[in-house]
């Protein structure tokens, strides 16, 4: 959990709701969970669903899944190890200037608002990769939050407006061009696509609820023009081109100095009168709460931006419904309707799916440009067979009037549905679920996988022990994967099962804190969090979790990345992350030659990191690109 979670619990503490979902508690054990194909079960999961072709070895078949890299150890150094055969190179960190007219990055905070807001942000997240020439693209990344121990040089002990400025421009989201040069990736300083969107930048609100009265505030009484987006985690790519950018924690931005009461949907978003550590609304009165208490309504959406277009206006696609989201997995369904795949990441909440109303057109890509505009929104509900990790569940639509989101529940409109989309769902019976994090898409389309990354409140405050949550306490995580029935993404019905549980078999000897079978002492991990698949089907996972390197987390490390064929449930770690750092953010190169990751907050908390400059210098969140050695394609 990042030092900004942390904060976000202390000063935001949300109550739980009940579980309305009734699923059968169960014993796991690793019989149970490998029995039945639990683990390696395609026929449970759906009669009919195919692997991908598994002939061949790994090194002779690149488009197979198999695994073909030699997997690297546990690692606490204060560097990125990558397998035999392979080297990394940094792509860009925080403070790199984008543009000319910025001061390169000056170690302890010393670079002024006027300088980030021209420079790659701050804690990069989520990434997509938009190719323009066999040796260009353009590169969007999200930049999460930032630390004030290393962003200012009094560590944010005493913050001024342009502390608060030079804050709210490392947010966001950084898109710049890269050029390959002697076969290496740089980035393009001063390209006419380079643009820095942050807590300020000019955006349209969209879709069912825009326009709504509580989107309304004094300085937009219109409900439709809102500045900025923060705290953008994770992301999703749309085939017509542009990105999504995700809103995750927002609450922890508003604040006020006098007591404010906003009601049970405040408190439900963590909204409140403390301040998670910012401080922006002691110099910016839209984080005032007692000031604009509905600005937290215009924030905590999915946002559309166009990357090829720097003039263009980001939309904030209500549609998608408002809640702490993490990433958005999106797929195109056989009939064309785009569906969207959405989690929630806190303790506790909801997995969520949307389904275009309007259908995909391949031939006329400005014809999609509005495709998230209208559709259904959609929540999970998970059912278990008693004794085992499977079973089947249903999406509940989240539309005003029907499944009582009507006014006599407290629903005004379909926008109040929308707004407050973790009421709706505690309505419609949805499963609690234990941090759903990234989404991650089969490239057969047939499956869909993700994180659960943990969940300390799990047995107690209304969420049991059962179905995709077995256990109490989970501090490791688990990876679930479902396929929808008849192999359509926009039916009401799937199938389900857990394809790994995260554990330590070298500390415990039980089956639940031990891990599922698929885990050993070489590629144990805690807290999967970001995943994404290559071309051929390896699953890549990377983690947020402990890196303390003892008692229950011991010979884990650093956080790191694995690979994992789908297949046959193998799990071979692939890199290892500096001090105190997340891995998160995916991207490969469309020949899967090269794949870019993040690394994010390395040295957190003032832990003893100085990555990537070394020395004595401030650790920065960067891009790395990793590539084979030979030219090889990643993975194989």
């Amino acid at each position: 959990m990042s030092n900004f979670e942390q904060q976000d619990d202390l000063n935001h503490p949300v109550t739980q709701t009940p579980e309305l979902t009734q699923i059968i508690e169960e014993g796991l054990s690793r019989r149970q969970f490998m029995g039945g194909a639990a683990l390696l079960g395609l026929s449970t999961l759906a009669a009919g669903c195919t692997p991908l072709s598994m002939s061949g070895s790994a090194n002779s078949n690149p488009m197979s899944p198999e695994i073909g890299f030699k997997p690297v150890p546990a690692s606490t150094a204060d560097t990125i190890t990558v397998p035999e055969g392979y080297r990394w190179e940094r792509l860009i960190s925080w403070g790199d200037p984008l543009f000319s007219n910025a001061n390169e990055f000056i170690d302890g905070g010393k670079n002024n608002a006027y300088d980030q807001e021209h420079q790659f942000g701050d804690n990069n997240d989520g990434m997509s990769f938009f190719p323009l020439a066999e040796d260009r693209a353009i590169m969007a990344i999200n930049n999460e939050y930032t630390n004030y121990e290393y962003l200012l040089p009094h560590q944010g002990k005493k913050v001024s407006h342009g502390d608060v400025r030079k804050a709210q421009a490392a947010h966001g989201v950084s898109i710049f061009e890269i050029r390959k040069v002697n076969g290496s990736w740089k980035p393009v300083k001063d390209s006419r696509f380079n643009r820095r969107i942050h807590a300020n930048t000019p955006m349209a609100l969209t879709g069912p609820a825009a326009g709504n009265p509580l989107l309304a505030t004094s300085a937009d009484p219109s409900g439709t023009k809102v500045l900025g987006t923060f705290n953008n985690c994770a992301n999703g790519q749309t085939p017509w081109g542009t990105y999504l950018t995700c809103e995750e924690n927002f609450n922890g931005y508003f604040g006020s100095d006098s007591a404010v009461d906003l009601g049970d949907d405040a408190k439900r978003y963590g909204i409140g009168a403390k301040d998670a550590g910012y401080q922006w609304h002691k110099h910016d009165s839209r984080f005032d709460l007692s000031l604009n208490p509905q600005e937290p309504h215009r924030h905590g959406w999915i946002v559309e931006i166009d990357p090829k277009n720097p003039d263009s206006t980001p939309k904030k696609r209500t549609a998608l419904g408002r809640f702490k989201h993490e990433n958005a997995a999106l797929t195109v369904s056989a009939d064309g309707h785009v569906v969207v795949y959405l989690g929630d990441d806190q303790r506790g909440e909801h997995l969520y799916k949307f389904v275009s109303k309007n259908r995909y057109n391949p031939d006329n890509q400005a014809a999609n440009r509005d495709l998230l505009e209208e559709g259904t929104l959609y929540v999970a509900k998970f059912e278990a067979e008693p004794g085992r990790v499977a079973g089947e569940g249903e999406w509940v639509a989240l539309t005003f009037g029907q499944n009582g989101l009507t006014p006599e529940n407290g629903f005004a409109d379909q926008a109040e549905v929308l707004i407050f989309a973790r009421r709706a769902a505690t309505q419609v019976g949805a499963t609690t679920m234990d941090r759903p994090e990234w989404v991650a898409v089969h490239p057969s389309g047939q499956q869909v996988f993700c994180t659960l990354t943990n969940n300390k409140n799990r047995g107690k405050e209304g969420q049991p022990v059962g179905g995709p949550n077995p256990r109490a306490k989970n501090h490791y995580g688990q990876i679930i994967r479902w396929q929808p029935d008849n192999n359509d993404h926009t039916a009401a019905g799937f199938k389900w099962d857990l394809f790994v549980m995260a554990g330590n078999p070298e500390v415990h000897g039980d089956s639940a804190y031990g891990g599922s079978a698929n885990i050993n002492s070489d590629n144990m991990f805690n807290s999967p969090d970001g995943l994404g698949f290559d071309a051929a089907g390896r699953l890549w996972i990377q983690t947020d979790g402990k890196y303390s390197n003892s008692g229950d987390f011991a010979g884990m490390g650093n956080n790191q990345m694995l690979c994992a064929d789908p297949a046959s449930g193998e799990i071979r770690r692939f890199l290892t992350g500096p001090v105190a750092c997340e891995i998160t953010g995916l991207a490969f190169t469309p020949d899967y030659r090269t794949v870019f990751i993040g690394v994010q907050h390395p040295g957190e908390d003032l832990q003893p990191s100085h990555f990537p400059g070394g020395g004595q210098s401030t650790p920065r969140s960067s891009v790395i690109m990793i590539q084979r050695e030979d030219g090889g394609i990643i993975g194989t």
